[in-house]
């Protein structure tokens, strides 16, 4: 079992930046982290991600704006959100997934944390 703790979240003005955290216990060894997000209306879709090597993907829409970084430990994970937008408005989660397994589908991503709203006013 894996439990994950997001915070960081709120209310920004567009260009400013935020930094979202979540922490990891349990049995998060085996385990690789991301960072999805859900706007009203809309599906979640993936942000960022560290693949089973380590190296650290990204979606086109946040690429050059954000960063995925964790600590030395392996149980915390940030999301460095800068030069934000009001289209980055939504609930960010993070979740983990077995590490080799495919970082782009949701599926493969079996614990979630509950969630934290990031809000960018324009």
């Amino acid at each position: 079992q894996v439990q994950l703790v997001e915070s960081g979240g709120g209310l920004v003005q567009a260009g400013g930046s935020l930094r979202l955290s979540c922490e990891a216990s349990g049995s998060f060894g085996n385990y690789a982290m991301g960072w999805f997000r859900q706007a009203p209306g809309k599906e979640r879709e993936f942000v960022a991600s560290f693949g089973w090597s380590g190296t650290a993907y990204y979606a086109d829409s946040v690429k050059g704006r954000f960063t995925i970084s964790k600590d030395n430990a392996g149980n915390m994970v940030y999301l460095q959100m800068n030069n934000l937008e009001p289209t980055d408005t939504a609930v960010y989660y993070c979740a983990a997934r077995i590490r080799d397994r495919n970082y782009l589908e949701i599926a493969e991503y079996h614990y979630w944390g509950q969630g934290t709203q990031v809000t960018v006013s324009s």
